[in-house]
């Protein structure tokens, strides 16, 4: 990932309503949901939405797919764990001590053993 490509990541979570809905999102994983759901859940005008989606799905951080009669929504993972490596990718480097553990990454998707061989 460039800085080019960081930003436009970025930009398109730098507003409330996106970072809701991204965040939403995070929580079914690369199967997504509905976009009825999202609206519901957060509480946004489905057209309201359609907007914010069609940011996200442009920035490439949302993936869709036709499941029936209805459009899902998922998180692209590939995009947003790019986005956090190029965040962190010097993390550290010229501390002497190397990267201490409060540095590691410990989201809660990852098992606490692929965290300790970091």
């Amino acid at each position: 990932m460039n800085q080019q490509q960081a930003v436009t990541l970025l930009c398109a979570l730098g507003n409330d309503t996106r970072l809701n809905v991204f965040r939403y999102l995070t929580r079914f994983g690369p199967d997504g949901v509905a976009a009825k759901q999202v609206a519901e859940a957060i509480g946004v005008a489905p057209n309201s939405l359609s907007f914010h989606l069609k940011d996200l799905k442009h920035a490439g951080l949302v993936t869709t797919r036709r499941a029936g009669r209805e459009m899902r929504y998922a998180v692209d993972y590939t995009a947003t764990h790019g986005l956090v490596a190029y965040l962190i990718e010097h993390c550290c480097e010229d501390a002497p001590e190397g990267c201490p553990p409060a540095c590691r990454p410990q989201g809660q998707c990852c098992s606490s053993d692929a965290n300790d061989s970091k």
